[in-house]
């Protein structure tokens, strides 16, 4: 199954985006979905995005459990849940639920993050109502027998294994994290330590399962060639037959103590391709963030260094210091958000040399402000993003579900694109000034050493 472990190496949109933005900035290709949402009468929220170019739908649950969510010493659970999911029920055989995916001539695919998981099929409409028979069912009478749960422990392990421990990069973000959240699950990886995971037990998994996977715990999502009053009594039909949970009761987790000092790490492997700076500044998100200042910390990002224009691009990359050198924003977590900066400087330029001149660059930044030209090239810039991603019905499913699993309102999500274009240059120097602070920082070089045989060596001080 794909996981999200919160520890995502960066992604940078080109020039391309940009010269499209000039031009779609104020516009948009096609007409914003007419997002609708109502509850079932056990608790379950539907959400339906009509989208009638293709008879195709995509239809996702999303559970209000992730991996910061796994009780203390069973980290991984959430995701060990996600894989049992696909096992046996009352009605269907172990590994079934996929083939019949399949055989519908759909596709599939499940997602943990820290906050939710997710469930995800792409199919006909034809055979809508045939998926949401197979979800509504593994949703309350999921069987799970031992023999199955330790083989599968062993496919987390080496997923494990293969997607982090292989990685010295996924080694790094993940140490980082465990630095950048003292005292907040987040700072526990969302595919679990791996100690923590190889005891993971069918009880454990049954425990999970039943304080978390209920109707009133989740969201329904459809989109595409479909109307509401289409999903409705289907919805009804299947998902409204399982009882709600009484049990159910809002998350509560430990809280972050306020930030105090800038925190570092060094990683030396083998493995590691050549010297990288990453750096992650803890801020607000979508979800936690008072209105505006997600939106600002966005804009912060695209300017500082999210393509050819941006501020570091241009001192580092064209400046002849270094191969990449950008930002990212990842605002869509539940309890905060981060964002992050990246420098591989080229052969010969040290680490302290770029970090240097990131220092200045924040430091400009958050006691200069930026320029209008530059708050008005990123607003169009994030305008054409979201305008394409509004053209995609798989981005739309995402956008919806994961907004209103978090407790987030359909006008709240439709109102970020009038809150970004809204933001002032004294909106992005307060932001710049209270969140791009050394304080909320964590700072980690990763360098090559010479194969030895022994296991990475990461140190924090």
């Amino acid at each position: 199954m794909q996981t999200t472990t919160g520890q995502r190496t960066m992604h940078w949109l080109g020039g391309a985006l940009l010269v499209s933005a000039l031009w779609l900035a104020g516009s948009h290709a096609r007409a914003e979905p007419q997002v609708s949402a109502f509850k079932l009468a056990n608790g379950m929220d539907v959400v339906v995005i009509p989208d009638h170019r293709v008879p195709v739908v995509t239809h996702m649950v999303w559970y209000r459990a992730g991996a910061a969510d796994d009780p203390w010493g069973t980290s991984g659970i959430a995701h060990f849940l996600e894989h049992l999911m696909f096992k046996s029920t009352g009605k269907i055989k172990s590994g079934e639920f996929s083939r019949i995916i399949t055989r519908l001539g759909g596709r599939d695919n499940a997602t943990t993050t820290h906050d939710t998981t997710s469930y995800y099929q792409r199919v006909a409409k034809e055979h809508l109502r045939r998926v949401m028979e197979l979800e509504a069912d593994r949703m309350v009478n999921l069987r799970l027998v031992e023999a199955e749960v330790l083989t599968e422990r062993n496919v987390i392990l080496e997923e494990r294994r293969s997607g982090v421990d292989a990685n010295p990069l996924s080694i790094l973000s993940e140490q980082m994290l465990a630095a950048l959240y003292l005292n907040h699950p987040y700072h526990r990886p969302s595919l679990g330590w791996e100690h923590e995971m190889s005891a993971l037990s069918l009880k454990d998994a049954q425990r999970f399962y039943r304080r978390f996977y209920a109707p009133n715990n989740a969201v329904l999502v459809v989109a595409g060639d479909v109307t509401p009053q289409e999903v409705r009594p289907l919805a009804q039909a299947t998902y409204g037959r399982n009882k709600s949970n009484p049990a159910i009761t809002p998350r509560v987790r430990a809280q972050e103590p306020p930030a105090i000092a800038a925190r570092r790490v060094h990683l030396e492997d083998a493995r590691a391709g050549a010297p990288l700076l990453l750096r992650y500044y803890r801020t607000p998100s979508y979800f936690s963030g008072r209105p505006g200042q997600a939106e600002s910390i966005e804009l912060l990002s695209w300017i500082v260094g999210n393509d050819d224009t941006s501020r570091l691009y241009r001192r580092l990359v064209a400046g002849n210091l270094a191969s990449t050198a950008g930002t990212n924003f990842d605002g869509n977590a539940l309890e905060g958000g981060r964002l992050a900066c990246v420098i591989i400087p080229l052969p010969g330029i040290t680490l302290e040399r770029v970090e240097s001149e990131l220092d200045a660059v924040i430091a400009d930044v958050r006691q200069n402000g930026v320029t209008q030209e530059e708050l008005e090239r990123a607003k169009s810039a994030l305008e054409a993003q979201r305008v394409f991603e509004s053209d995609n019905q798989t981005t739309l499913a995402n956008r919806y579900g994961q907004g209103v699993t978090l407790g987030r309102s359909i006008a709240d999500i439709d109102a970020v694109s009038t809150r970004i274009q809204s933001r002032t240059l004294d909106d992005m120097k307060q932001a710049a000034g209270e969140f791009l602070n050394a304080q909320r920082s964590v700072t980690a070089t990763l360098t090559p050493t010479e194969a030895t045989g022994t296991v990475p060596v990461a140190t924090k001080q």
